[in-house]
């Protein structure tokens, strides 16, 4: 456990972000999945629109590494681009 009131303090700080990351984690996986079960082709894209500007937007932020943001857009787009 923490002694220092500094530390006390980086405990809570990592408790909430890493409740408001799993969140946000959590609706990434579930843009691409929508993506994927998707069979129609002008849906798909739709779908892959909303979903590659969430990625970029995790990546900005540090939710996810750039480079994989780039390969979850580069595989989705491959996905949609072969239907």
């Amino acid at each position: 456990m923490p002694q220092h009131k500094s530390a006390i303090k980086r405990v809570r700080q990592n408790k909430k972000r890493k409740e408001r990351n799993k969140v946000k984690r959590s609706k990434l996986k579930t843009f691409v999945k929508s993506v994927l079960n998707e069979t129609d082709k002008k849906a798909a894209e739709e779908k892959l629109k909303s979903a590659v500007s969430y990625i970029d937007k995790a990546s900005v932020k540090g939710l996810i590494h750039p480079n994989n943001g780039a390969r979850k857009k580069a595989r989705l787009t491959a996905y949609v681009n072969n239907l």
